[in-house]
C-alpha cells in the first residue's frame, strides 16, 4: 500500500513514540511488569554483532551473568525482537544457546545464567532448590540493561526454557506479563514454589512436552507438587478466558497439536505433545538433550508463536 511504512520503520517509531507514560529504563525501579521505553536505538552496542558475548548487569545487589547474541547485521537504527531463553537445572547460557538454537533468528538472543541453588547446582526461582535471589527481578533489570545498549523492539520481548528454566517462563508468565509479549516453556517443572499466578493481562503460552518424560511426568507428579500437564493448561485457559475444550491436529505423526479458542483480548494457548518423547527440547537432529532425534522441531514453532503474537 502506497505511503506505508514498512513493519521494522513502523515498529521504530512506535518505540520512539513511547512517552513517559512507560518509565525509561534508568528511571525504573523493582520489577517493572509494562513496557519500558528503550533508549539504545542510534547508539553503538559495544558489542560485537554475530558473536555470542558474556555480559554481566547488578540485580539484588548480586552480580549477574548472562550471554547475549547480536544478528550478523545488526543495525543500531532498527528495532529488533528480543528473546530470553532460560536454561534447565544443573545446566549453562552457554549450554541452552546450543539447544534452544535462538542465536540463528534475526533477533537479539540472551541467555540469563542462573544461580547456583540449595542443590548446589545453577537453578532459576520457581523450583524448591532454587537460591533465594529474585530472578523475576533480575529479568526485569537485565531487559532495562538491554533496553538501555541495544535498538530492543519493547514490543517484541519474548520468553522460552527448558525444564526449571521452562517453569521459571511459566513464573515470568504470571509475573511479567505487562511487559513479555509471548511465553514458551518447553518441558516445563511448575513447581508450587513457583507461587501464585495472576498476570497482569491475558498471555499467549505456548508449551512442549513429551508424554515419555520421566524427569517432569506429563502425568504430573503429586509428591513434588507438579500438576499433569493438561490440568496445567486447563488453569492458563482459565486465566486467559478461553473456551474450555482446545482444538486438536496432528502436524506430523507423533505430535498432537492443540489450541484453546475464544481467548480474551490477546491472549493465546497452544500445546504440543509429543508422544514417547522423553525430557528433551524437541529436535529433528541429535542435540545436547538427545542423541535421539525428535519428530518435529520446537525451535521454529516457537519463533512463529512469537512472531505473531506481540505486546501490541
Amino acid at each position: 500500500m502506497p505511503g506505508r511504512l514498512p513493519r521494522w520503520a513502523a515498529a521504530f517509531a512506535a518505540a520512539c513514540a513511547l512517552t513517559t507514560a512507560f518509565a525509561a529504563p534508568a528511571a525504573a525501579a523493582g520489577v517493572a511488569d509494562h513496557p519500558v521505553r528503550t533508549t539504545g536505538c542510534g547508539r553503538a552496542p559495544g558489542i560485537p554483532a554475530g558473536a555470542t558475548t558474556t555480559r554481566h548487569v547488578v540485580s539484588g545487589g548480586l552480580d549477574r551473568e548472562y550471554t547475549v547474541h547480536l544478528p550478523a547485521r545488526y543495525d543500531p537504527h532498527r528495532p529488533y525482537p528480543l528473546v530470553l531463553s532460560f536454561h534447565g537445572h544443573k545446566r549453562t547460557s552457554q549450554y541452552q544457546e546450543e539447544l534452544s538454537g535462538f542465536s540463528a533468528l534475526d533477533a537479539i538472543s540472551v541467555y540469563p545464567q542462573g544461580l547456583i541453588g540449595t542443590d548446589g547446582e545453577s537453578a532459576w526461582t520457581g523450583a524448591p532448590y532454587s537460591a533465594a535471589a529474585d530472578d523475576v527481578l533480575f529479568t526485569s533489570d537485565l531487559l532495562n540493561s538491554l533496553q538501555r545498549t541495544l535498538c530492543v523492539d519493547p514490543g517484541r520481548i519474548y520468553a522460552a526454557g527448558k525444564s526449571n528454566g521452562g517453569g521459571f517462563v511459566g513464573v515470568l508468565a504470571c509475573r511479567l506479563a505487562g511487559r513479555i509479549a509471548a511465553f514458551a516453556p518447553v518441558s516445563g517443572a511448575f513447581y508450587p514454589q513457583g507461587g501464585a499466578c495472576d498476570p497482569s493481562r491475558p498471555v499467549p503460552v505456548l508449551d512442549f512436552h513429551g508424554t515419555a518424560d520421566t524427569t517432569i511426568p506429563y502425568t504430573g507428579n503429586p509428591a513434588k507438587g507438579l500438576p499433569a500437564i493438561p490440568d496445567w493448561l486447563t488453569a492458563w485457559s482459565t486465566r486467559d478466558g478461553c473456551r474450555p475444550a482446545p482444538v486438536s491436529w496432528t502436524p506430523v505423526p507423533g505430535v498432537v497439536a492443540q489450541k484453546w479458542l475464544g481467548c480474551d483480548r490477546r491472549g493465546a494457548l497452544e500445546h504440543y505433545r509429543i508422544e514417547g518423547a522423553g525430557h528433551v527440547w524437541p529436535s529433528t537432529q541429535p542435540n545436547n538433550d538427545s542423541a535421539t532425534p525428535s519428530v518435529i522441531d520446537a525451535t521454529p514453532v516457537i519463533w512463529r508463536f512469537f512472531r505473531a503474537h506481540p505486546l501490541w
